[in-house]
């Protein structure tokens, strides 16, 4: 499992014309979720976006996660986070789950996230969305659940 972590001022999904969630400052997760995931890949990386010390506290220091803040988290699903592009010009997507799965695990990963007592709103799986967001800082953060040790 994958997740490209963006702290943001705001941000918001529109599809089809139409805005179908939104955040003030919290972080937009972009989750990719590989064939070979399981629970324990949603869990690791649950527990780490949740304790994350992200935000900056009075001192400027990454020092706050998202609770100390407020903060609230924008979820997309994204399986380009499985692109292959060592070969040819045209990115191969073999490692992303197939969308049913991908789908379960991406929806089993913000409920646990909300069980961790975070507000998390959510993208269409599988829809084409524009994704608006204003990074703070910026902060762009890349995390795998198989590179954790």
């Amino acid at each position: 499992m994958r997740i490209l972590i963006q702290r943001v001022k705001r941000a918001s999904v529109v599809v089809e014309g139409q805005e179908v969630s939104n955040i003030l400052q919290g972080l937009v997760l972009f989750v990719g979720i590989g064939k070979d995931d399981g629970i324990a890949d949603i869990e690791y990386l649950c527990k780490k976006v949740s304790t994350m010390r992200v935000f900056e506290d009075a001192q400027g220091k990454m020092n706050l996660d998202i609770h100390q803040v407020n903060g609230r988290i924008l979820s997309v699903s994204q399986f380009t986070l499985y692109a292959n592009t060592k070969k040819g010009n045209r990115p191969g997507f073999d490692q992303s789950a197939e969308p049913a799965m991908a789908k379960e695990y991406w929806s089993k990963f913000n409920d646990l996230l909300r069980g961790h007592g975070l507000e998390v709103a959510e993208g269409i799986f599988g829809a084409h969305m524009s994704v608006k967001l204003i990074n703070d800082g910026p902060v762009t953060i890349w995390i795998d659940s198989k590179s954790s040790s």
